[in-house]
């Protein structure tokens, strides 16, 4: 559930796959990198998550994410697996994690690591990052490049974040989180295999309540993906995510933080509404280390 590739259409379970990496990435949502920084530095907290994927109502696949941010580093965990009739023809599992550090209130992304397995194989992706630029990258075991696809040059791999840390919104300001302002975003990814892009807008409010955690309001914000490299232009996927204009991600606040992260996540698809959605939504504020210490 961590990377934005492999897009088909030829079955409906291969092209569900990818929403969940899409809404690891797409929820991307923060430029953690390029805009700024916590109102407190030092404010702390916990996010522990389960989700659950569905395409047009049918139950697909669930997940875990758990998140913890502290005074100077933050570490995000995440797991899923097909569930129901998809499991029953195509198995898959995934997991994946990043840490760094927490650099004059910015995030600063250190290693980033995926593991998707199916019935027939298992990839795993690790990265390397620092100053913002991918130090080293690896995927186990190499696949082959399509001739068509758009190379993947050193220079699309400077001034990025992985999908991962990018799911971290900070909301700028000393306001409430939950302002149109905190849609506004533009960021540069890169997975392992693509570089693309993805623009944030404000759309409105709403209300969430999930079954187990938060109640309240949400910012929802439209989401604009635009490929850059690694990509197959012709590939009809390519062209529907970028023509799209309806994918949404609905944010709500970290409990003792300024960092917003994903309640839910939706995009319309061929085969109906594909949703990504929060069950469990628990968030605990945690006391800053350097006020234990004082104590």
């Amino acid at each position: 559930m961590l990377r934005f590739s492999k897009f088909r259409f030829s079955r409906s379970s291969r092209f569900f796959k990818s929403l969940p990496r899409l809404s690891a990435a797409c929820c991307a949502v923060a430029p953690v990198l390029i805009d700024g920084a916590f109102a407190d530095a030092r404010a702390q907290g916990r996010l522990d998550a389960r989700y659950t994927a569905t395409l047009s109502g049918i139950p697909l696949g669930k997940g875990a994410w758990v998140i913890d941010v502290t005074d100077n580093e933050y570490v995000a965990a995440a797991s899923g697996m097909t569930t129901g009739l998809v499991r029953v023809f195509t198995g898959g599992q995934g997991s994946g994690a990043a840490r760094g550090g927490i650099v004059s209130g910015n995030f600063a992304p250190a290693s980033y690591s995926a593991s998707i397995s199916t019935d027939k194989r298992t990839e795993e992706i690790h990265i390397t990052l620092g100053g913002g630029n991918v130090k080293e990258f690896s995927i186990t075991p190499e696949s082959p490049v399509s001739p068509k696809a758009v190379p993947v040059t050193d220079g699309h791999r400077r001034n990025v974040i992985d999908p991962m840390t990018a799911s971290l919104v900070r909301a700028p300001g000393k306001d409430d989180p939950l302002n149109p302002e905190s849609c506004k975003r533009h960021l540069a990814i890169f997975d392992g295999r693509i570089r693309y892009d993805l623009d944030f807008a404000y759309k409105r409010m709403e209300r969430v309540k999930a079954d187990k955690g938060y109640a309240g309001p949400a910012l929802v914000c439209s989401v604009y993906f635009s490929p850059v490299a690694g990509h197959v232009p012709e590939r009809a996927a390519v062209k529907y995510l970028t023509e799209l204009r309806d994918m949404e991600v609905w944010l709500v606040p970290v409990a003792g933080t300024r960092v917003l992260v994903p309640f839910r996540f939706s995009v319309p698809t061929p085969m109906g509404l594909g949703v990504l959605e929060a069950t469990q939504f628990i968030t605990t504020p945690l006391p800053s280390k350097a006020n234990v210490k004082t104590q």
